[in-house]
């Protein structure tokens, strides 16, 4: 079984529950355990807030509109890739490493939870052009009922 899909979202926090209900529901159709629906939606979302924060780069003529979300349900793996348009990573600006922040602490907690949530997290930038990508990957547990369960 694989299933895919990609979204074009405008860099506005509406669009933050809507990628992750699209995720949540490709999921529960899918007959994933919803404990591992609930992290991937959990590092989705933080993701995309990501994306809608830092995203944009108007300073330099850049498109910062739109950031794009792609997840991918293949096999026995779920693949997800927050994409923006912002200036990216460079030697001046370098990927931030995920640390442990504090509960109560409002900002900055995003990448160490995509960390913790996730089996493998990437942090870089799109190739050959300018913005950042997030990507994650979590091996999938599936209800006993899976319609769609990987053979």
């Amino acid at each position: 079984m694989s299933i895919w899909w990609s979204l074009h979202l405008r860099r506005e926090a509406a669009s933050v529950p809507l990628a992750r209900r699209l995720l949540l529901g490709t999921m529960e159709t899918a007959g994933v355990d919803p404990d591992v629906s609930y992290d991937l939606s959990v590092a989705l979302s933080e993701a995309c807030a990501n994306a809608v924060e830092h995203g944009g780069d108007t300073a330099h003529g850049g498109c910062s509109e739109a950031y794009r979300v792609t997840a991918y349900l293949d096999g026995e793996k779920c693949r997800i890739e927050v994409a923006d348009s912002g200036p990216g990573f460079t030697a001046e600006r370098p990927a931030p490493a995920p640390v442990r922040m504090s509960a109560e602490a409002e900002h900055g907690r995003g990448l160490f939870l995509i960390q913790e949530l996730a089996d493998h997290v990437h942090i870089g930038n799109k190739p050959g052009r300018v913005g950042a990508v997030v990507s994650f990957d979590k091996i999938l547990k599936w209800r006993k009922d899976a319609p769609l369960i990987a053979v």
